[in-house]
């Protein structure tokens, strides 16, 4: 969107880029990201068998990335215990809980394959080899340990992150891990507002059970996906509410935020209030592009789902 890389040439962004942190990356950009990669800062974790530090790539499809080559916790230990799991994805510091899990079919990927000792950085103090005093963009996969890695942050960085990711658990999946219900009461006491949430999980059948329903493994694994999935653990979003901000950049990136976040809405709120705070022309034509992309959610028909199930009330009410 030309509007977009407009604002994102702005001075200010130009001076201060926007500071994103990737925690549990996969190695590739963020879908969400690859829109304004290229006017950032990114700070990433990857742990290997490298000297311990981090390094600076300039190729990368960011501005900058800084990755550090270990884990990173909220502790300031030189190396933490890790246990490597049977899937790759469940590993983590926590060790995982095999007796609570037996009863869900996706218990043997986190069947604990070896532990061992990986060097550390906690995120505040990978913040300050980096130099970075602020963060925008906060998203995090850490196996158990989302809420307390936010919670490394200062509070003067927290109060002004725009989005916040976490993954965390629902079910006992880790021992001593950061549960769903904490990060709802934490959130509850800070200027965000819950933006997205989907909802993820298992079937609930012993793997010794799923074994026994046939021989065949391409029949066993059409048994298991035709089974009803139940809640492990969720994919939340959180956008600042602005309570607390007043700086035309937070704005100016916030409305960004927003609508790549296609909360159009909200996108619209920062856009009004921008406006009438600096009563500048680039947010009157942010108004006229959010109005836009919310009567363009009328036109694609987007308010069909909230007809059916209106429909559907009214059905079951007969």
């Amino acid at each position: 969107m030309s509007l977009i890389k407009e604002i994102l040439s702005d001075k200010e962004l130009l001076s201060k880029p926007p500071v994103l942190i990737d925690i549990g990356a996969s190695g590739n950009i963020h879908s969400k990201w690859k829109m304004f990669a290229a006017y950032s800062i990114c700070v990433a974790f990857d742990a290997d068998e490298r000297e311990f530090g981090f390094v600076t790539k300039a190729a990368s499809g960011y501005l900058k990335l800084h990755v550090f080559n270990c884990i990173v916790t909220d502790k300031e230990e030189e190396t933490v215990p890790f246990y490597l799991t049977k899937s790759p994805y469940c590993s983590s510091i926590l060790k995982p809980r095999g007796d609570k899990l037996t009863n869900w079919a996706f218990a043997d990927k986190f069947e604990i394959e070896t532990e061992t000792l990986l060097k550390n950085i906690s995120l505040s103090g990978s913040l300050k080899k980096t130099g970075i005093e602020y963060v925008d963009w906060f998203k995090t996969d850490s196996q158990g340990i989302d809420l307390r890695l936010f919670n490394n942050l200062r509070p003067d960085i927290i109060k002004n992150v725009l989005v916040a990711e976490f993954e965390p658990g629902i079910i006992d999946s880790y021992e001593g891990e950061d549960k769903l219900y904490s990060l709802f009461q934490y959130m509850e006491n800070k200027p965000f507002w819950l933006a997205d949430i989907t909802v993820k999980g298992s079937e609930r059948i012993r793997r010794e059970t799923l074994d026994s329903l046939s021989k065949n493994a391409f029949i066993k694994k059409l048994v298991h996906f035709s089974m009803k999935s139940s809640p492990g653990w969720a994919e939340t979003l959180y956008l600042n509410d602005f309570s607390e901000i007043k700086e035309r950049r937070q704005f100016l990136l916030g409305w960004i935020f927003s609508t790549i976040n296609s909360q159009h809405g909200f996108a619209l709120f920062l856009a009004n209030k921008g406006f009438e705070l600096f009563n500048e022309k680039i947010f009157k034509r942010m108004v006229l592009h959010s109005r836009r992309n919310i009567y363009l959610n009328l036109l694609k028909f987007k308010f069909l789902p909230s007809v059916f199930i209106k429909f559907k009330k009214m059905f079951n009410q007969d």
